[in-house]
């Protein structure tokens, strides 16, 4: 009996690392396109809009947070 136990929660931990994988495959929440605020549209036609990722000094993309919350003007 005491063999079973190892098992079990061997199986309970490979059951919950499959479900945490498979919510991962899931599409963004918010896709590119989707407006930002209520003067995006605005910024967007002229030219302004901030672009919803940059590349830091290393290559890597991270999403541009501080670029979309600035005042443009």
């Amino acid at each position: 009996m005491p063999a079973s136990r190892p098992i079990r929660v061997a199986s309970l931990l490979l059951a919950a690392l499959a479900l945490c994988l498979v919510g991962g495959c899931a599409a963004p929440l918010l896709t590119p396109d989707e407006p930002r605020s209520q003067y995006d549209r605005n910024d967007m036609i002229r030219g302004r809009r901030a672009p919803s990722y940059v590349y830091d000094r290393y290559g890597d993309r991270q999403p541009n947070i501080r670029g979309r919350l600035l005042n443009s003007e």
